[in-house]
């Protein structure tokens, strides 16, 4: 079984998935979610988590710098209860604080078009937050 990680936004949800030793995240897709809406991507996760064999899922928590929870927070526990309710598999929320910013330095880095990491910036912060939680969980 795999865990899904997932870096939720207000238009976007990247989503990466875990070998089946869970030992690393791979990306896998970015989602399009309306929040404002109510459309939060759940009837393509729920082909996912077949696909994939998910058992768990690993939610970024964006907290603020000095520990406080604010509205982004709040929608990643909003989202992290949907899933649970839905799927009825642990969610674990895991801090991402900078995870955002640490993907666009490594697309940077590899030289990776403006254009191009617009595409590919939610999946990026998903392989980092749900490998950040495989390496603290496989000690």
């Amino acid at each position: 079984m795999r865990t899904m990680g997932l870096d939720v936004g207000s238009k976007t949800v990247g989503i990466a998935i875990s070998d089946a030793l869970g030992w690393t995240a791979q990306g896998i897709e970015t989602v399009k979610i309306d929040e404002g809406a109510g459309q939060f991507g759940m009837e393509r996760i729920q082909e996912l988590v077949k696909e994939y064999e998910v058992n768990g899922f690993v939610v970024g928590y964006p907290k603020n710098m000095n520990n406080t929870v604010g509205p982004r927070g709040e929608a990643s526990e909003n989202y992290a209860e949907l899933l649970e309710k839905t799927f009825g598999f642990p969610v674990t929320l895991w801090d991402e604080r900078l995870t955002t910013m640490a993907a666009e330095r490594v697309l940077i880095d590899a030289d990776v078009s403006r254009k191009k990491r617009k595409t590919v910036i939610d999946k990026m912060a998903a392989i980092m937050i749900l490998q950040g939680y495989l390496d603290k969980n496989n000690r």
